[in-house]
C-alpha cells in the first residue's frame, strides 16, 4: 500500500481503492453496474437472484434465450475477479463477458456476488462463494426456473479469473462434500497466487512484484502474509491439489501477466501430483492480465473463448 499524499486518507491500494481516515471506501474501479435484462449482442437473458438472505449474497444467472423449453446444459459456477476488493457480478465488464460466455458455449450460468474486502475481510468471500455452491445444490434447483429445466446438474463446471479463479481452486478441494453435483471441470484464467518468494519473471519486474505483494495484507489479516495457504497453495501447509474434485481442469495464463509464473506452477503441480484428472494450459502470447475481460472483442480473445466453449463441451 502506497503511502497517502491526502492527511484525509488513511491507505492507498493502486490501482483499486483508497481508504479515508474516516472509514469510508472509496474505489476507484470496478463501480459501475450494467442492468441484467436480455443482451441483443448475444441473445443471452440474465437477472439477479438472492442467495443467501442472511448476509445479502447475491448473483447473477445467465442462460440462452434460444434454449428450447425442457433443453438441459451445462452449468457454469463463477466467480469474478477483482482482487477481492472491486467489481462485482454486475460490473458491465463482466456482465459483457458472461453474456458472451453463455452463448458461446451455450450453458446456464451464474455469477456469484461475494462480499469485498477491506468491508468485509477474507476469508468472508470464501465462506460466501461456498455457501452459493451449497444453495445451488440444496435450493436453487428447486427455487429457481432456470436451474430447475434448464441446468444439467450432472455437468457442473466452475470457472473464474484472478481472485475468482483462486475462489474456485478452493471450492474445488470441497466439492467432493456436495451432494447431487456432478461436477466435471475447472476453468481457470490467469489465477491470482502469490508467495513471499519470487519466480521466474517475479525477481526481475521489482516494481510490479511489489504492488502485488501489497494486496494480499490488505484484503487478508494474516499473521503468515503472502505465504498464507489461501493465496499460496504451493505451501507446506496448503491442501494438497491432488484434492481438487473433478476429473479436468484448464489453466489459462496470459505471456505478459505477472501473475503467470503462479498459474504455470499450478498447472505442473496439479500433473505432477497424485490427482487423476486431465490437466489441460492455455498461455495467450502478447498479453496481460484477464486482457479478455478488458478487450472481449479482440481476436485473441475470442479465440481464449472459444477454448473455453470446447473444454466445457468436450466430452
Amino acid at each position: 500500500m502506497d503511502v497517502p499524499t491526502n492527511p484525509e486518507i488513511s491507505v492507498e491500494v493502486p490501482p483499486y481503492l483508497r481508504v479515508h481516515k474516516d472509514g469510508t471506501v472509496e474505489r476507484l474501479a470496478g463501480t459501475q453496474v450494467a442492468p441484467a435484462g436480455h443482451d441483443s449482442d448475444t441473445d443471452v437473458l440474465s437477472k439477479d437472484i438472492l442467495i443467501i438472505p442472511e448476509t445479502g449474497v447475491t448473483g447473477r444467472l445467465y442462460r440462452p434465450n434460444s434454449t428450447p423449453q425442457t433443453a438441459k446444459l451445462p452449468l457454469v459456477l463463477y466467480f469474478h475477479g477483482g482482487a477481492f476488493c472491486i467489481s462485482s457480478a454486475a460490473d458491465p465488464l463482466y456482465h459483457n463477458s458472461l453474456n458472451r460466455l453463455v452463448a458461446e458455449a451455450n450453458v446456464v450460468a451464474l455469477s456469484v456476488n461475494y462480499r469485498l474486502a477491506p468491508e468485509h475481510p477474507l476469508p468472508t468471500a470464501y465462506h460466501d462463494s461456498w455457501a452459493a455452491i451449497q444453495w445451488v445444490a440444496a435450493h436453487g434447483r428447486d427455487h429457481e426456473d432456470w436451474l430447475r429445466v434448464n441446468a444439467d446438474f450432472e455437468r457442473v463446471f466452475l470457472a473464474g479469473d484472478s481472485a475468482g479463479a483462486n475462489l474456485g481452486h478452493y471450492m474445488a478441494l470441497k466439492m467432493d462434500n456436495v451432494k447431487g453435483f456432478g461436477l466435471k471441470g475447472f476453468v481457470m484464467v490467469n489465477p491470482y497466487f502469490w508467495g513471499k518468494e519470487a519466480i521466474g519473471v517475479e525477481v526481475s519486474d521489482d516494481e510490479r512484484r511489489k504492488m502485488v505483494d501489497k494486496w494480499w495484507g490488505f484484503v487478508c489479516p494474516s499473521d503468515k502474509g503472502n505465504d498464507d495457504p489461501l493465496i499460496n497453495p504451493f505451501v507446506e501447509e496448503a491442501p494438497s491439489v491432488e484434492g481438487v474434485a473433478c476429473h479436468k481442469v484448464l489453466v489459462v495464463v496470459a505471456e505478459n501477466d505477472i501473475l503467470r509464473e503462479r498459474g504455470k506452477l499450478y498447472h505442473k503441480m496439479l500433473t505432477n501430483s497424485a490427482w487423476k484428472g486431465n490437466a489441460q494450459f492455455y498461455e495467450t502470447l502478447g498479453e496481460d492480465h484477464v486482457f479478455h475481460i478488458f478487450n472481449p472483442h479482440c481476436d485473441k480473445a475470442k479465440t481464449l473463448l472459444n477454448r473455453i466453449a470446447h473444454f466445457i463441451n468436450q466430452h
